[in-house]
């Protein structure tokens, strides 16, 4: 089964760019109720940032506070990990290992623009259906 049935487009996903500010960052993250979220560059997908980066930035950054987060980019902020990408003409075979240590899969097309995510959620509710042999 090809993953494009499994698509979140990009225009329904939150995401940021690099030049966004930790505090955009941890507002949009808590309005979407996030832990992680795409950061795209100029169209392109270029990583993920996540609740633990920022409060590593947070921990490690003397005297920074909520308050002046507004001065910190993105760019600027070391990511433990980030979230491998899948072409959109990939199987969703392909998707199941990256999906257990990543809440969402960026999907890119074939000049790494970024086109969507696919949900953890997505992956498990469609193996749980084949193994089941519950509608799909």
């Amino acid at each position: 089964m090809n993953i494009a049935f499994f698509l979140t487009p990009k225009i329904e996903v939150a995401y940021l760019t690099p030049e966004s500010t930790m505090r955009q960052a941890l507002e949009k993250m808590e309005y979407h109720r996030y832990t992680a979220i795409p950061i795209v560059d100029d169209g392109r997908y270029v990583g993920t940032i996540t609740e633990g980066d920022l409060l590593w930035k947070l921990k490690n950054t003397p005297d920074l506070n909520f308050k002046n987060t507004s001065k910190i980019l993105l760019k600027d902020i070391s990511r433990k990990m980030d979230n491998k990408p899948v072409y959109i003409d990939s199987n969703i075979e392909d998707l199941i290992s990256l999906s257990i240590n990543q809440n969402f899969v960026p999907v890119v097309d074939d000049q790494n623009i970024f086109i969507g995510i696919i949900k953890r959620s997505e992956i498990i509710d469609y193996c749980y259906k084949s193994l089941f042999n519950k509608k799909i």
